[in-house]
């Protein structure tokens, strides 16, 4: 069994003249939770599209579930749910009837499940389409895209129009979904909390490439913020081997490395007669951190 769902190589795309993709490289493991973050303009949602062959790849290459996205199988298809940064519906439906439509393209669509998600997210199955909130329709976009149980999950942005309830429910279920190591998540998102609570996997994407791809606990146990104090004026040109970002003031400079352990610690302290102090960072920190020193 091929334990990759996703597996993208030197992958580009173009609008014209406009390269947005300039070569992504990522794999996606079975089983992985991965949020793919990014500044506007990354190329997130490109990205996505090119996955589900919505767009066409103009150089490298990509399988998703062992197939070209170009030309995905039905069967593969019908393995994953996709949930886009806006969704749209059919206006003059219901939302009962928005759900029946939907799980009549898919045999095995759960529909006790769906069911239990409709209840959860507090949706009205009588309520118009036209009637709904920006919130209302993203959840039951997310219904639609995850109803049949697929085996990978394409989510754009699938919190960023719900309030913090919304957000709750959706995270326990994308948690449920991944508790068997064998479905697996790609996510975009700005909400670096959420991300830090459900996924295994982070991918940071810049300027169209994928600039660091990994386990989320090992960039949070790589990535910290040092705080050296000097008894004298430190250098103007003060660095330390592997810094992201440094600001020196005076006596004090504040220092974000990318690889840290004891011996490099104790170098710094010796080196400049220094007290110094290690914070940790959460993930938001870490991906300004690693934004600005590109």
């Amino acid at each position: 069994m091929n334990n990759e769902m996703i597996r993208t190589t030197g992958l580009r795309k173009s609008f014209g003249r406009s390269e947005v993709l300039r070569g992504v490289d990522l794999a996606v493991p079975r089983g992985a939770v991965v949020g793919l973050l990014g500044t506007n303009g990354a190329g997130k949602s490109t990205l996505i599209k090119c996955l589900l062959g919505l767009l066409k790849i103009t150089a490298g290459s990509a399988t998703v579930l062992g197939e070209d996205p170009w030309t995905l199988s039905a069967a593969a298809k019908a393995r994953i749910g996709y949930v886009p940064q806006v969704v749209h519906l059919y206006p003059w439906m219901k939302v009962a009837q928005v759900i029946q439509y939907t799980a009549a393209f898919y045999p095995k669509w759960d529909h006790v499940w769906c069911d239990e998600l409709v209840d959860q997210w507090d949706l009205d199955r009588s309520a118009s389409i036209r009637t709904l909130s920006t919130g209302q329709l993203q959840r039951l976009g997310l219904i639609l895209g995850m109803g049949h149980r697929p085996d990978l999950y394409v989510l754009d942005e699938p919190a960023a129009s719900l309030d913090p309830a919304g957000r709750r429910s959706l995270l326990r279920s994308l948690l449920e979904v991944s508790e068997d190591s064998e479905h697996s998540i790609l996510f975009s998102t700005h909400i670096t909390s959420d991300l830090e609570r459900i996924a295994s996997h982070v991918a940071i994407m810049g300027d169209g490439v994928i600039d660091y791809f990994g386990e989320l606990d090992e960039l949070k146990d790589s990535v910290k913020r040092i705080r050296v104090h000097s008894p004298t004026d430190l250098p103007a040109d003060f660095s330390l081997p592997g810094s992201l970002r440094t600001e020196v003031i005076g006596q004090s400079a504040i220092v974000a490395v990318a690889e840290i352990d004891n011996e490099f610690v104790d170098q710094v302290r010796k080196r400049f007669h220094a007290t110094v102090e290690i914070e940790d960072l959460n993930l938001e920190d870490i991906f300004l951190e690693l934004h600005d020193a590109q």
